[in-house]
């Protein structure tokens, strides 16, 4: 077995699965009735955790590869922005539909008037195209250098919804710092490297 014929049918899937695992998990407990006073609350910053551990995980893959050399690792950063970005439509979706019922003036009123959700709608904006150019096919269409002028948008990305899960919580910050600070240290990286 050739190593491209291991990535694509071995490595792949068990990384694709693994992406998966959260998802199941929220599922599972949501079956089981295991999501506590507010469920859509718990779903809610659930799905809003994963897309911002997705996001920083694709962030990572670049410097992980460059500076263990295991180049192979690229492979993998389509995938793991695409579910960053699954994540973030499940997160939105679950608050536009359950969490709001679908009523649009209180949607627009919400995202105007709690600056947390203005953050986090922004940010949901700027993943979309990222999201929807990232096909081969796109890259060719757009061409190399305009796509990775786009998916330079990534790192404002990586900043409103680190910004955006600060802002949303009241109390307890350990882990807003903890994003906060994977998300400085794999930008700072990207400065030093050009520098």
């Amino acid at each position: 077995m050739t190593r491209e014929t291991k990535i694509r049918w071995i490595a792949k899937p068990v990384v694709f699965l693994a992406c998966l695992l959260p998802l199941a998990w929220i599922v599972w407990r949501a079956v089981t009735g295991d999501l506590g006073a507010n469920p859509i609350e718990a779903v809610n910053r659930f799905l809003g955790d994963w897309a911002l551990r997705m996001l920083l995980l694709a962030l990572a893959v670049t410097p992980l590869a460059k500076m263990t050399g295991v180049s192979v690792v690229m492979r993998f950063r389509r995938m793991t922005g695409l579910f960053a970005f699954c994540y973030a439509i499940l997160h939105f979706t679950n608050y536009i539909v359950f969490d709001q019922a679908l009523n649009w003036a209180d949607i627009w009123t919400d995202i105007i008037k709690r600056k947390f959700i203005t953050v986090g709608v922004v940010t949901f904006l700027i993943l979309t195209p990222l999201a929807l150019t990232s096909t081969k096919g796109m890259i060719k269409r757009l061409g190399g250098k305009r796509w990775v002028k786009l998916h330079r948008l990534v790192y404002l990305a990586g900043i409103g919804a680190v910004v955006h899960y600060t802002m949303m919580v009241k109390a307890d910050l350990m882990q807003p710092v903890i994003h906060a600070t994977i998300l400085i240290i794999l930008l700072t990286y990207r400065v030093i490297r050009k520098a």
